[in-house]
């Protein structure tokens, strides 16, 4: 469990059982937050899955949970986060979208529609926030990460592994630049961050 490999580092952290479907989920895990450390300082909102497909193949509960996974989660956690953040007049939302929300490829369209509108409602917050909140956006290539497992074309799924493999960053590649976006003074705002394999 991650929390254990976090403590055995001598870190700390806490966590809550946590599907970003179910609203009352992340409200928790945000309450969680607030009660262990008396305040919530940032809200990375990173859940994601792509099972992408044609549209042709009709796949509409996997553009379902693309919608519920992808959208509504990042959704849930600004619902949940916000009115704390406004609260303590401080705090910062860093949402996940990716490179997908500036390419639209074959198979994608509705993965990459999810991740457009991840953008289009971080600037909006963004817009919104005024001088004491922060929102970044922060748009990953290829990582080498388990994102295909969920993959229910078995082609699309063996090209995209491929893809990953060869050329797909590390982790904490992303990471880093989650951390570069938060470690910034603040009255410093990192709109946004485009993070691609070199390769």
């Amino acid at each position: 469990m991650l929390a254990a490999r976090i403590a055995n580092l001598g870190g700390e952290a806490a966590y809550a059982p946590t599907d970003v479907r179910r609203r009352e989920d992340v409200s928790n895990l945000v309450a969680v937050a607030c009660q262990r450390y008396g305040k919530l300082d940032v809200l990375v909102n990173n859940a994601g899955l792509m099972p992408i497909s044609p549209l042709d193949d009709l796949r509409v509960e996997d553009w379902e949970e693309m919608i519920d996974v992808n959208l509504k989660g990042v959704l849930y956690g600004i619902a949940a986060a916000l009115p704390i953040f406004r609260a303590q007049g401080s705090g910062h939302f860093v949402n996940i979208a990716s490179t997908a929300a500036f390419l639209v490829l074959p198979s994608m369209s509705v993965y990459a529609g999810t991740k457009m509108a991840v953008r289009a409602i971080s600037e909006g917050l963004r817009q919104e926030a005024g001088d004491s909140l922060r929102v970044t956006i922060v748009s990953p290539g290829i990582t080498r990460t388990h994102f295909a497992q969920r993959m229910t074309d078995p082609v699309i799924k063996a090209q995209l592994e491929e893809r990953r493999d060869q050329t797909g960053m590390a982790p904490n590649a992303i990471a880093r630049a989650i951390a570069f976006a938060i470690e910034q003074p603040a009255d410093v705002d990192v709109g946004e961050i485009v993070v691609r394999p070199t390769a």
